[in-house]
């Protein structure tokens, strides 16, 4: 059974409901380089140093800010800690929006489960829950994580909460500021249909991640393990650039293979697309709709 890393309340409005946090985020399986002197192969060491005592325990290392050049004022643990209060513990649900109202570009790398923590929230919770899974909506609230005021998403995964810290606004750069980089070409009928069409041919209705690895770990892996042997190292072949060709003949060439491809992967799935002219009944009448 998974461990919690953190123990709170969910509050909405009143309603203030225990929960426990469970980590979303497993380590990734990297491969750690570390540093070395190049000649004698000596593990390179940061130390962290005062230029006037030189080496500084961490016993005697405090928390200052710069409110002048050169000039300090201190912040003990104990003053940080009562900032936070109970607040640390709170998750204040600020406001309710739809799912599709957050864009993932604010998502951090951060991800917590929340479930109930004891008999007494186990109602609320489900609740809570099932509602906003119902409704298709998802929660915007605060709390201190860790000792950081963390700007969170709340929101339904399976029977439980997923709680996401959210970047905030002057950390987000927008994608308006490169409007200047793009042109308006015009769009021909043909070339739009086809480029639907390509797309298409990549919709998978059955997807999940869980189908990609990490290939740059594992041929790391490789090559390192080839060295602690002993082994020639061999170089995986070079990547050719593709050649710029006509846009159209582009589309065509892979209209026609990407349905090549999906044929001899899956015939039975393109049985039963061509059955409906390869596309979700809804799918196409939005499409209807908007060319009409």
């Amino acid at each position: 059974m998974p461990r919690s890393s953190w123990k709170g309340y969910l509050k909405l409005s009143l309603v203030s409901v225990p929960v426990r946090g469970f980590t979303a985020n497993i380590a990734a399986s990297e491969i750690r380089l570390h540093q070395l002197h190049s000649e004698c192969h000596s593990r390179i060491k940061y130390q962290k140093t005062c230029p006037v005592h030189g080496e500084v325990p961490k016993e005697e290392i405090v928390s200052g800010y710069e409110y002048a050049k050169g000039e300090y004022v201190i912040l003990e643990p104990e003053e940080i800690a009562k900032l936070r209060g109970e607040r640390e513990r709170a998750v204040t649900i600020d406001a309710v929006v739809s799912q599709h109202t957050i864009d993932p570009v604010y998502f951090t790398d951060k991800t917590y489960y929340l479930a109930p923590d004891g008999a007494v929230g186990q109602k609320p919770f489900a609740l809570i829950q099932k509602c906003l899974a119902d409704e298709e909506l998802q929660a915007v609230g605060r709390v201190v994580l860790f000792g950081r005021e963390e700007l969170v998403l709340v929101r339904p995964v399976e029977h439980v909460l997923a709680m996401t810290a959210l970047k905030y606004e002057s950390e987000v750069a927008h994608a308006d500021a490169l409007d200047e980089e793009l042109e308006k070409p015009e769009l021909s009928r043909d070339e739009l249909n086809l480029t639907r069409k390509l797309i298409d041919a990549f919709e998978k209705p059955k997807f999940s991640l869980a189908a990609y690895k990490d290939h740059y770990v594992e041929e790391l892996r490789k090559i390192i393990e080839a060295k602690v042997e002993g082994k020639e190292l061999v170089s995986p072949p070079e990547v050719e650039t593709p050649k710029v060709i006509n846009l159209m003949d582009a589309l065509k060439k892979s209209v026609a293979a990407a349905k090549k491809g999906g044929e001899e992967a899956s015939p039975g799935r393109r049985t039963k697309a061509a059955a409906s002219n390869g596309r979700n009944p809804a799918h196409a009448a939005r499409r209807r709709k908007k060319s009409a």
